[in-house]
């Protein structure tokens, strides 16, 4: 699993809860991949809880277990694509998806969220933990 997989927000979250379908996927030491796209969702999400200190630390101990992906000039092409094609079938997605489904789509990585609108996106794996 490490190394393949890139995760979305929705598996973060659940992992931060103590999702137990979730959590039982990661091996002991795994280092898995993330977007710094799912970085700043998952922060903004902590910012906005009452206890915002202790989510954020949280957060940041999760992050310091992946590896993190950040957006160049090849992801911006490959958007550009994702959601060129999405927008011709009629099926749009949320902006941050489309740069998270891109990442996946660049680095050759299967993507591991919840979300069923990925589906939408062609030619990209998926595994729904």
């Amino acid at each position: 699993m490490a190394g393949e997989v890139l995760l979305d927000s929705s598996i973060v979250v659940r992992f931060l809860r103590s999702d137990h379908a979730v959590v039982s996927r990661f091996p002991a030491g795994a280092r898995v991949r993330m977007s710094s796209i799912v970085i700043g969702e998952v922060l903004y999400g902590a910012l906005l809880a009452s206890r915002s200190r202790e989510e954020t630390q949280k957060v940041a101990q999760f992050a310091a277990r992946c590896e993190i992906l950040p957006v160049d000039a090849a992801t911006g092409q490959q958007y550009a694509q994702v959601k060129h094609a999405l927008r011709l079938k009629g099926r749009p997605i949320p902006d941050n998806d489309i740069w998270i489904a891109a990442q996946a789509l660049q680095h050759g990585l299967t993507l591991v969220s919840r979300d069923r609108h990925f589906r939408d996106v062609d030619g990209l794996r998926i595994e729904e933990w």
